[in-house]
């Protein structure tokens, strides 16, 4: 079965960006919201990658089961 990224429904604060990355790479939403304030404190990149990501990445279907 082929690993579809996807914004999360459920794990979401803001958008579900942080959630969705999360699901797809296997590790907990903390560690990646974590990257992405990093990124916005050192290099204030972090705001700008979370809205293209939010813009790019498809948001889950309803219904959606993800099979692991």
């Amino acid at each position: 079965m082929v690993k579809k990224l996807y914004r999360s429904r459920i794990d979401r604060k803001i958008f579900g960006v942080c959630g969705g990355i999360a699901e797809y790479c296997g590790v907990d939403a903390v560690i990646i919201r974590l990257i992405f304030l990093f990124l916005t404190i050192c290099a204030g990149c972090g705001v700008l990658a979370y809205l293209i990501s939010w813009i790019v990445i498809p948001e889950q279907p309803a219904g959606y089961i993800d099979y692991k």
